[in-house]
This record gives C-alpha cells, sequence and structure tokens, in this order.
C-alpha cells in the first residue's frame, strides 16, 4: 500500500514536472507608439467634443433652466453660447496640428495608417471586421498601432468633422462681422440655405455621439481581449506587445 502511494505521487509530480515543461513564457515587450502630442490631441479633441455636443444641443434645443424677471439677470444661455463657439476655435486649431502632426511624428501617428493604399493594409480591415463586427474569429491578426478599421473610422471622423466646420461657421457668419467666420458664407446658399445648413450641422453632432459610444466600447473590448494596455496607452504612450509580432513588423 505504501509503495502504491509513493508510485503515486511520483507519477503525479512526474506528470506536473512534464506540464511545467510545457508552459511557454511569453515574452512581451513596452512598445512606446502615442507620443505626447498626440495624446494631448486625443484628450483635447475629447473634451472638445463633450463639451460641443452639449452646447450644440442646448443651442438646437433650448430649455428654461431659470427664471428671473429681467433677461439681464439670466445670462446661463449666452455661457452656452460663448463656451461653443469658444471650443469650435478650439477643436478646429487642435485639428489642424493633427494634420500637421500626420506627416512629422511617428509611424503610428502617419497618415498611411489612416488610409489603405496596399493590399496587406486590405487584409487587416477585413481581418479586423470580421473580428469586431462579424465576429467569425476570436482574435485577429495582431496591429501594433491603429488596425485598418479604427484608421478608416477616422479617416471617415475628419471628414465629417470638415463639414460639421463648414457648416458650424456658415452658421456663424450671419451673426459675427469678424474676419474668420465670413470666410464660410459661400456654404449656406450652397447647402440651400440657413435652415437646411442648420439640418446637416444637428445630423453630424449625431454622428460624433454614435462614434464616441463606439469608440470607447472597442476600446474597452480590445483592452479586455488583448490585455495590451490599450486603455491606458493613450494617457503613457506605451502599449505591451509580444516579441514576435514585432518583429515580424
Amino acid at each position: 500500500m505504501i509503495l502504491m502511494e509513493i508510485s503515486f505521487i511520483r507519477s503525479r509530480s512526474s506528470k506536473e514536472v512534464n506540464m511545467a515543461a510545457e508552459i511557454q513564457t511569453i515574452p512581451y515587450r513596452r512598445v512606446y507608439v502615442w507620443e505626447l502630442p498626440v495624446r494631448i490631441y486625443h484628450w483635447l479633441n475629447a473634451l472638445s467634443i463633450v463639451v460641443l455636443i452639449i452646447t450644440g444641443y442646448l443651442i438646437g434645443n433650448p430649455q428654461a433652466i431659470f427664471n428671473a424677471n429681467e433677461a439681464y439677470q439670466q445670462y446661463w444661455f449666452g455661457w452656452v453660447r460663448f463656451l461653443h463657439f469658444t471650443f469650435s476655435y478650439i477643436i478646429l486649431f487642435n485639428f489642424v496640428f493633427r494634420i500637421y502632426w500626420g506627416f512629422v511624428g511617428n509611424r503610428y501617428a502617419r497618415w498611411d495608417r489612416f488610409v489603405p493604399h496596399r493590399w496587406s493594409q486590405l487584409r487587416d480591415l477585413w481581418e479586423t471586421i470580421k473580428t469586431d463586427i462579424i465576429q467569425t474569429k476570436v482574435h485577429g491578426r495582431s496591429i501594433i498601432g491603429h488596425n485598418m478599421l479604427a484608421g478608416v473610422s477616422f479617416f471617415v471622423f475628419f471628414y465629417i468633422f470638415l463639414l460639421q466646420t463648414i457648416t458650424g461657421f456658415a452658421l456663424y457668419s450671419s451673426m459675427s462681422n469678424s474676419f474668420f467666420p465670413r470666410l464660410f458664407a459661400w456654404a449656406v446658399p450652397l447647402f440651400g440655405g440657413d435652415a437646411w445648413v442648420r439640418q446637416w450641422h444637428h445630423l453630424f453632432m449625431w454622428f460624433f455621439v454614435v462614434f464616441t459610444i463606439v469608440h470607447v466600447y472597442l476600446v474597452f473590448y480590445h483592452d479586455y481581449f488583448e490585455g495590451k494596455g490599450t486603455t491606458s496607452s493613450i494617457i503613457g504612450g506605451w502599449k505591451f506587445e509580444r516579441d514576435d509580432d514585432i518583429k515580424n513588423r
């Protein structure tokens, strides 16, 4: 009986040793992906979008929040308009800076990461669609920076932002004598008048609402399933990538 127990312990320990030998350690390396200017652009853009959505909605649908006998005693709507106009300029010049950084930043910030122009990028785009949208695959190909689906999404984001800027400053041009807003006065007759410009401007706002929700969801989705520090990377700039993935890039 004792010999049988000893042989069982030995066989069990040998199996554990074999199992431990079969476990392979996968080396990961810290990769500096998002430079400080990109991170500043991201968070300034996020703040501006939130403020612009809230103030824009209030401008289009004013709420009777306060009551007073005289108009001068309640200037909250004036502050709403002031914040909307101020952050319009902030997000515009922030975007202009991002255009510049797309030419001088590291390879993860370059414009060729946003527009698929090679067959390998089209394959990456299809792989990401199968993983994130169709979900016929659990894990897609490892991409260190933006995957191609994110890149194309941000390119559409930039295009809609351009239209939002044109329609927004076109509306502002009719109530401002400043030089810059008047540069967009041509858009009013092009879109068919102030009413249509306002409708398109309001419609584009909902694009940014939906984009923000999907963007936040996918960030946490990839962070949970990949475990590479996707969320923290936009704060500190670093991601964790497998050595073999880095070597294959």
